[in-house]
């Protein structure tokens, strides 16, 4: 067998380091960042308060609120409570009262009232807690809701439940605000906003019964026919209604796939998108994506309506390990949508002759690559839309192996080459 001198053996191990680079240079930049797009969905506003009086001996808070970036109808702001130390300890069980005020520009604040972290009998320390009060939308579609801290005296108030009138008085002087740029929609025409599933394994005799409080983001920019757009899902368990992992547990890789049901516009029937799921081992609650971002493409300009649909989970949409139906859902709240008229919904022009014609591609092969991920539903769960976005990443991965199997080819041909 010929050996290779040293460098001759180096230099073979710095092409193959190369062209490794190079495909995982490419793969990454093909894969998204979940951890990007989450930590876009919401914006946090931190207000410095000064505080004095009461049953906390606490002199100033850093408080942060909480907020979607994108919002219509009405949205709920978090506040966050830092732990607190009281100046004596309770003789009983209790909870922490907060009352907080908001000044609020293309909306209005319902002023917080809420009970929060628990208070323990005969201790002195109370644990972080958060409380959510609700903003209403008064602005239009595509415009702004600006949030900021009152600077009203005592704008934040903390007491006991177990004693109400004996109140820790805090005020703000931070004037720093955030925007919350307003989608289209969000009244809804149904009932309600909680959607019942029944969820069937292959694993399991009997479905389970899930309810998720479901909310849709609405596009921010009336879209244009011909161009991609998202509906945002969010979504939280009813307590009590958690979806729980098959006696097989749910692997690493996992995936949620959420779809939205749209009628009213013709050629358009759904949104899809994809959530990362963490591993769970058999029984326990699977937990949900914070959001997941829904896309689709209109051939056709309207207006439709828009309601939550299918959601399944798996390592793959053609593979689902568990699929949920919506039950009932003609009482779902229903979220208005307008598509506008695009310079891609005019008919083309007729082509002139060429001597060397070129066959033309589609453009709609990498929406429809996956017949089988559609929901058993049909329409009313969510087909994937004109343009989902599993394609485009299949059709994204097929270019990093190519690319992969490219160098690949290189490499042995100079080998080739330069073998004696």
């Amino acid at each position: 067998m010929r050996q290779l001198p040293a460098s001759g053996v180096w230099r073979r191990f710095v092409r193959h380091a190369s062209a490794l680079w190079l495909v995982g240079a490419v793969i990454a930049l093909c894969l998204p960042s979940s951890a990007q797009a989450q930590a876009m969905a919401d914006k946090t506003l931190t207000l410095a308060y000064t505080c004095t009086g009461g049953p906390f001996s606490d002199t100033s808070l850093s408080v942060p609120l909480t907020m979607p970036d994108t919002a219509s109808g009405t949205f709920d702001v978090k506040w966050r409570i830092p732990a607190l130390t009281l100046r004596t300890a309770p003789t009983t069980t209790t909870q922490v009262h907060v009352a907080g005020k908001l000044t609020v520009t293309g909306g209005t604040h319902t002023d917080l009232s809420k009970t929060g972290a628990s208070v323990t009998s005969g201790s002195t320390s109370v644990l972080a807690g958060q409380v959510a009060s609700t903003v209403s939308v008064t602005a239009t579609t595509g415009g702004e809701v600006t949030v900021q801290g009152s600077t009203e005296q005592g704008s934040l108030k903390l007491s006991l439940a177990s004693a109400p009138s004996d109140v820790t008085s805090c005020t703000t002087t931070s004037t720093t605000s955030v925007v919350i740029t307003v989608g289209q929609g969000g009244t809804g025409t149904g009932t309600g906003d909680v959607v019942t599933y029944s969820c069937k394994t292959g694993t399991e005799a009997s479905p389970q019964t899930v309810k998720v409080k479901t909310t849709l983001t609405m596009p921010t920019t009336t879209p244009k026919t011909g161009e991609q757009f998202s509906i945002g899902w969010s979504g939280t368990y009813e307590t009590g209604y958690e979806l729980e992992a098959p006696s097989t547990g749910l692997p690493a890789g996992s995936k949620l796939y959420a779809y939205a049901s749209i009628s009213g516009i013709t050629q358009l029937t759904s949104a899809t998108g994809v959530g990362e799921l963490a591993a769970v081992t058999a029984s326990e609650p699977i937990t949900l994506p914070t959001t997941v971002d829904m896309k689709t493409t209109s051939k056709n300009s309207g207006s439709a309506t828009v309601k939550p649909a299918a959601i399944n989970i798996g390592t793959s949409p053609t593979a689902p390990v568990i699929e949920c139906e919506v039950q009932s859902d003609t009482s779902l709240k229903t979220y208005p949508l307008t598509i506008g008229a695009g310079s891609g919904s005019s008919p083309s022009p007729t082509p002139t002759k060429s001597k060397s014609p070129t066959p033309k591609s589609s453009t709609k092969t990498s929406y429809k690559s996956e017949p089988s991920a559609t929901p058993k539903a049909g329409a009313d769960t969510g087909a994937g839309g004109d343009a989902g976005p599993d394609g485009r990443l299949f059709v994204l991965t097929g270019s990093a192996l190519i690319a992969a199997a490219g160098a690949g080819g290189l490499l042995m041909r100079r080998r080739s080459a330069t073998r004696p």
